[in-house]
């Protein structure tokens, strides 16, 4: 199905225009050392990725980086692993995807940063704050 509707499964990153990826919108987002967004402003590097879906899996790619996979509907039920972001003035809460993925992001932004995906418990996050 066609669509002139893009949908950004990481907030602030590429954007897809494929309707299989509107479940994902937004799901995934990076933070910083406080646990802050890091939007495409605060992360410029974010612009540059190459996101797809991929049998079951958020598939993501960057020029001089290995590909980076992470399951799509996984949620980590240890409590180890839940943080909680701020997006604007907003609390959200937030599964941290783990060292690799950080490793990644923090080399491909140039800066210390998480990827985390939003809690399907949490509520509606105000991307505009």
């Amino acid at each position: 199905m066609t669509t002139d509707t893009a949908f950004q499964p990481i907030a602030g990153a590429a954007a897809l225009a494929d309707e299989a990826a509107q479940p994902y919108d937004r799901r995934w987002l990076t933070v910083d050392e406080q646990d802050r967004w890091l939007d495409a402003s605060r992360a410029p590097g974010l612009s540059g990725l190459e996101v797809s879906l991929r049998f079951g899996y958020l598939v993501i790619r960057a020029d001089g980086m290995l590909r980076l996979d992470i399951p799509l509907d996984v949620i980590e039920d240890d409590d180890s692993v839940e943080r909680t972001a701020r997006v604007g003035g907003q609390a959200v809460r937030v599964v941290d995807e783990g060292d690799l993925a950080s490793a990644w992001f923090s080399q491909w932004l140039g800066q210390p940063c998480r990827l985390v995906k939003v809690h399907p418990d949490a509520g509606p996050v105000d991307w505009a704050a």
